[in-house]
């Protein structure tokens, strides 16, 4: 059996260090989805590039737990962490969704820790899920 010849220069020889650039960003947007199942956050930079995610589902919690306000404020720590470390200091905070996790998620964000976040614009978008029949009936 021959054996295999080792090219100088491969790429498994010459790759050393992480190949992720770590962007210094200054202000950002945190998008807060709140359903009744899961609660999804999202932080994106000014022109809408995702920095980093979470969600309570990726946090452990599984079955109706996700949907608790406590798993909605997990999931925002865990979000909020990792732009921190990049030098994040002012963010607009967009809660979508009618799920409890709403309010815990904005209460995650102000929590010491994380108060480096120096102006919040909260703008609460709500879907309307239930029509009102009042309206809508034909008798």
């Amino acid at each position: 059996m021959a054996k295999p010849i080792l090219r100088i220069g491969s790429r498994k020889n010459t790759r050393s260090g992480s190949r992720k650039n770590v962007r210094r960003i200054p202000k950002g947007v945190i998008h807060v989805q709140a359903s009744f199942n899961n609660t999804i956050v999202t932080v994106t930079d000014v022109r809408g590039r995702v920095i980093s995610w979470s969600s309570a589902g990726t946090c452990g919690f599984r079955g109706t737990r996700r949907g608790t306000p406590f798993a909605a404020q997990t999931a925002a720590g865990n979000a909020i962490r990792a732009v921190v470390d990049q030098g994040m200091q002012r963010a607009e905070v967009r809660i979508k969704g009618p799920g409890l996790g709403r309010d815990a998620a904005l209460r995650a964000i102000r929590i010491p820790p994380y108060q480096m976040f120096q102006s919040f614009n909260v703008q609460l978008l709500f879907t309307k899920i239930l029509q009102d029949r009042s309206y809508n009936c034909v008798n």
